[in-house]
Parts: structure tokens; C-alpha cells; sequence
């Protein structure tokens, strides 16, 4: 080919070639990423929520779980997060307290209920009322439960106990864990013969049974408040906030055992 020729196609095939890179790579077409600090009892229901969110959106919620007062910390200390999920007021009450994270969006979201989970294959039988014989029950082992001081599960637990008559009984019996789901794992492996977690957490387990549920006037309600940070960055934060008040959330936390406590948004 002649060289005049060949330099004359030369910027035609680079431009092609450029058209070509284009044309295969993907088209943006303004997906969102919202980061949610959740309670690590959440996990079950979140995960599930979060896959029914994109696939409605086309946007990501990207989702960390822990204890309440753990999340609390990292946002205190700047941890990028766009929602926050308590499982008790306390905790977000402490962000509120410190101007992080925008009032008007704070919102109950969810209620639960305490129970006592053995292993599937060793359950015991229990009457939780005044005085019961939880001692007893544990046969010279442990009791599983969320850090007493700390944890929204082990909070409640406590206070369940205390009104029972029985938390003296217990209280030098327990195997402390840092969040719900550590304290349920304790008992699913057979590690302790009891536990106290979350009504929802022993359905998202099928190695340990209930055998037994704490009265609701035992303890303080168990309330799941949600509220967007002030540091929130993700255009999509409120748009996720209110999916999770919407009717497709809603069946997905009730199919999990959680009360819905609002429905104000829509899916």
C-alpha cells in the first residue's frame, strides 16, 4: 500500500477503534450506592431487602451489621454511613444527642420480642413467668446473651430477667456476647444449652428451637428506630429510607417475625 495512503487511514482506525471502546463499555446510567449501619439482628431481612431494592431501583444498599452501640461509635467517629438502624432508642438517641443524623427523618421502624433458644436437638421445657427455674434449666452451664451493659438484646434480656425475679440467679451464669447473632451462634453450636435473642433471630436459625417467650410487659418495647445521617452523601439515602417503610419492605420484615410499625412510604 502506498505510504501517502496508508498515514491517511491512520486516523480513521484510531478513530474507530475509539468508537469501538465506547460503544462496548457499560453506559452509566446514575445508579446510587447507600451505605446502612444495621443491627446485627436486621441481617436476615436486610440482605433479602436489599436485593428487592436494586432490583426495583437499579441502586445498592450496601449494608454493615454489628451491635447498636458499636455502630453508634464508628458514626460518632465519621464512618461513612448514610442510614443508621438502632435495634433499641438508646443508641440513637446517643447520635441524635450529638447532631448525627438529620431528626426529621428518624422514624420507629420495627418491633420485636425476646425469647430463649436451646439447641434444636436438646430443648428443654420452660414456663417464663415469675420465679421460673432458668437456673436450674441451664444444667450447671451458661446463658448466652448480648453484653448486658451494652447490647440492646442483652438491655431488654436484663431487664426481662430483673422483673421475673430471676436475673440474681443467672447473673454470674452468662456468656456475654459482643451482638445477638454471636449470643444465638453460642447456642446453635451447642456451646451453651440457652440463650436470649431476638424472636426473629431464632427463625433465621434452624439449629436451635424456642422454648420460651418473655412477656412484653417484662421489658421496655422493643423498638427499631431508622434515621439518615447527617453526613449522609448518597443522593439515594432517603429514597432507601422510605423503601423501608414501603408495602415491599414490609412483607419481607414480617416474613422475618419483625412488627412493622410503619408503612408511610411507598415501594
Amino acid at each position: 500500500m502506498h505510504s501517502s495512503f496508508r498515514s491517511s487511514l491512520m486516523p480513521l482506525t484510531v478513530a474507530f477503534a475509539a468508537f469501538v471502546t465506547i460503544a462496548a463499555s457499560p453506559v452509566a446510567v446514575g445508579a446510587e450506592k447507600v451505605t446502612v449501619f444495621a443491627a446485627a439482628s436486621l441481617k436476615t431481612a436486610l440482605d433479602e431487602i436489599a436485593v428487592t431494592y436494586k432490583a426495583d431501583t437499579g441502586n445498592t444498599a450496601v449494608v454493615s451489621y454489628a451491635a447498636s452501640p458499636a455502630l453508634a461509635k464508628q458514626i460518632e467517629q465519621g464512618a461513612p454511613a448514610d442510614i443508621f438502624i438502632s435495634a433499641d432508642q438508646d443508641w440513637m438517641s446517643y447520635v441524635a444527642e450529638r447532631s448525627l443524623i438529620k431528626p426529621e427523618t428518624r422514624t420507629d421502624l420495627l418491633g420485636n420480642a425476646i425469647v430463649i433458644v436451646a439447641p434444636k436437638d436438646e430443648p428443654v421445657s420452660l414456663t417464663v413467668e415469675k420465679g421460673f427455674d432458668l437456673k436450674g434449666a441451664l444444667g450447671g452451664g451458661r446463658l448466652a446473651i448480648g453484653a448486658v451493659d451494652t447490647v440492646p438484646a442483652g438491655k431488654y434480656a436484663k431487664s426481662a430477667l430483673a422483673f421475673l425475679g430471676v436475673w440474681d440467679t443467672v447473673a454470674g451464669s452468662l456468656a456475654e456476647a459482643e451482638n445477638v447473632r454471636a449470643a444465638l451462634q453460642f447456642v446453635a453450636r451447642g456451646e451453651t444449652p440457652l440463650g436470649i435473642v431476638y424472636r426473629t433471630d431464632a427463625a433465621a436459625e434452624t439449629s436451635v428451637t424456642i422454648v420460651g417467650t418473655f412477656p412484653a410487659e417484662s421489658h421496655t418495647p422493643i423498638v427499631y428506630p431508622m434515621a439518615v445521617t447527617s453526613a449522609a452523601t448518597s443522593a439515594a439515602a432517603e429514597d432507601f429510607a422510605r423503601y423501608l417503610t414501603g408495602t415491599a419492605a414490609a412483607a419481607i420484615f414480617q416474613k422475618a417475625g419483625f412488627t412493622v410499625l410503619t408503612t408511610a412510604g411507598k415501594s
